[in-house]
């Protein structure tokens, strides 16, 4: 039996179709400083030349304690991933996608910062790649996107703060936290065979965290390309997004109940869903799927709808409170009364 310690982070990777971007995904790693890292690798019965190439890839890496695990059958992301965490060893985990980067130094950043404060989970932020950037990406601020909207550099055991900073933003990738493998207990996973997975686990992965730290550092490059999950909608995945709001309100209790700030940061990360799963159901001319995705909105509200809008105007957010009244008008919707 292996003597060997537990790695502190294991770094897991699924892997499905994407050849051309791969290798520098795997580079992005190599590079990093892995000592004490497990990298887990899981080839989801890919049709291209990416398991060969991350064959390949960990034959010129004896050194790096590294394996490439492999479906039977694909199974789809979420599957991956949740093989992938019960294969993981590592104190942390911390999911990438294998055509997205770590940047320069990223997995050093966070072990200082581990070292310094060892939380339940990290938060970094992250820059989008483009095959060619424009002036709006940049002037977007598309090089360096917070994920929180809270304090940053200090280690917290706010819960309801963290649900708040997590939820007004709207960034729940699964890639851009870090966490300790222990919240991940078995009553803890992706939903098999659906998209927009990680807004489905992101706040109760949240919930469970005792302590939290967000680092304002680009840690991750998120690749945009034709052909990735979310680069293509369909109503299947607007069906999708929907489904993860399901029950938003229990799921955030007891928070959803007594704190106005996640009630707020929760009902507008709902009223931000529904307004782009309504206005694609819109172009298809569904007008049934406009009123069911309505209907979801309404029932994942923690707040009444007449205390969101006044809580849109009273920030100034006036395009948001007509846009999203349009929405509710187009769908042919009757507001529950508050």
């Amino acid at each position: 039996m292996s003597t060997a310690p537990a790695p502190w982070l294991s770094l897991l990777v699924p892997v499905y179709n994407v050849a051309e971007w791969l290798p520098a995904c795997l580079d992005s790693i190599g590079s990093q400083d892995l000592r004490g890292v497990e990298l887990l690798l899981l080839d989801d019965c890919a049709t291209d030349a990416s398991p060969a190439l991350a064959q390949d890839w960990l034959q010129r890496h004896p050194e790096l304690d590294a394996r490439l695990l492999r479906h039977e059958r694909n199974q789809g992301l979420s599957a991956a991933r949740n093989h992938l965490l019960e294969a993981a060893r590592g104190d942390y985990v911390w999911f990438l996608d294998s055509d997205d980067v770590l940047t320069p130094g990223a997995i050093a950043s966070l072990r200082r910062t581990l070292d310094r404060q060892p939380v339940d989970l990290v938060l970094c932020d992250f820059a989008y790649l483009r095959a060619q950037p424009k002036l709006k990406h940049r002037l977007r601020g598309e090089q360096h996107v917070r994920t929180f909207a809270g304090p940053s550099n200090a280690p917290l055991t706010d819960t309801p703060g963290l649900l708040t900073g997590l939820l007004e933003l709207g960034y729940l990738h699964s890639w851009s936290k870090v966490a300790r493998r222990s919240l991940w207990s078995d009553d803890l996973r992706f939903p098999v065979g659906r998209t927009f997975e990680d807004m489905a686990s992101t706040p109760d992965l949240a919930m469970r965290a005792r302590s939290h730290i967000h680092v304002p550092e680009v840690w991750i490059g998120y690749r945009q390309r034709a052909g990735s999950i979310l680069a293509g909608a369909s109503l299947n995945k607007t069906d999708d997004m929907m489904r993860a709001l399901h029950d938003l309100p229990q799921r955030l209790h007891p928070y959803s109940e007594s704190e106005a700030g996640v009630r707020f940061a929760a009902s507008h990360f709902a009223a931000r869903s529904f307004i782009g799963a309504v206005r694609f159901a819109s172009r298809q001319s569904d007008a049934e799927r406009m009123g069911h995705y309505c209907q979801a909105f309404l029932a994942a509200l923690c707040m009444p709808l007449d205390d969101l809008m006044a809580q849109y105007l009273r920030r100034g957010w006036w395009w948001r409170a007509l846009r999203l009244r349009h929405w509710l008008s187009r769908s042919a919707a009757t507001p529950r009364p508050g």
